[in-house]
């Protein structure tokens, strides 16, 4: 959507402290471990744009509170695999040989919008290690939830959503929807019938920047939002808005525990 648009259809500025009311009436609070997906267009024409969305998520969650993004980085892989847009397989050779190594402090974000882009920036804000699936963490718990992603598997109980469900944290969808729920890659960890693939990365290991090649599943969000709507029908999931934003807010646990229990019978 563009700006021109944004600015169509708000009828006045979204500001932080309106974010700030609007978060706490969802059910945003104090002290909340909080996992955050979101979309900057669809609050409107935010007085302050990403960075008062962050300040504004920082604020609810308080001084005790820990504020989580994913930061992944989907062409930090295999380039044989490369679909948004290709590249010619004589490519490959030189991509594996010559891809820069994963920085947590320098690599940019891909796909994960402008307000996760930022929040990767903010002071305080620690990432974890993995050169694929990182998050970002800001807050009492950011070094407990980043510390030692492992390489696989990538959304397992080791990784910053294991951590994240046995702290019961809270996921908010700000303005997407199901489909970008990572916390269900959790629940695909514990199928047994998980296929499984071959990933690669630049990565640095021993100070030497390095091509690794590893396994782990073929995770698959194509049924996230169908889980995400007959979930609605057997946990709590608290329904509002944040400026213009439809959002929903839910246990992290209970979600995941449902989706698993669900791919289980439907998968």
């Amino acid at each position: 959507m563009s700006e021109k648009d944004v600015v169509a259809r708000t009828a006045e500025p979204v500001t932080t402290g309106r974010m700030v009311r609007d978060l706490r009436r969802l059910g945003v609070e104090d002290g909340d471990v909080l996992l955050v997906h979101s979309s900057l267009s669809s609050i409107g024409w935010v007085c302050g744009g990403p960075q008062a969305v962050v300040d504004a998520l920082l604020r609810a969650v308080g001084g005790e509170g820990t504020l989580v993004m994913p930061a992944q980085t989907g062409d930090w892989s295999d380039p044989a695999e490369w679909q948004n847009p290709p590249v010619p397989a004589d490519w490959h050779e030189i991509i594996y040989r010559e891809w820069p190594a994963f920085d947590p402090d320098v690599t940019p974000t891909r796909g994960m919008g402008r307000i996760a882009e930022l929040f990767r920036t903010y002071p305080g804000t620690k990432r974890s290690g993995h050169p694929q699936v990182s998050f970002c963490a800001n807050g009492r718990h950011a070094d407990a939830i980043v510390s030692e992603h492992p390489l696989t598997p990538q959304f397992g109980m080791p990784s910053p959503l294991g951590k994240m469900y046995g702290m019961r944290a809270k996921v908010l969808l700000l303005g997407v929807g199901y489909h970008a729920c990572t916390s269900f890659h959790l629940a695909e960890t514990r199928l047994p019938s998980m296929p499984v693939k071959r990933m690669g990365a630049a990565i640095r290991e021993n100070g030497e920047r390095v091509w690794r090649w590893f396994e782990d599943y073929a995770y698959d969000a194509d049924d996230f939002n169908r889980i995400g709507r007959e979930m609605e029908g057997s946990i709590s999931v608290r329904k509002g808005t944040v400026g213009q934003a439809e959002c929903r807010l839910f246990d992290m646990k209970e979600a995941v525990d449902f989706a698993a229990q669900w791919m289980a019978e439907n998968r």
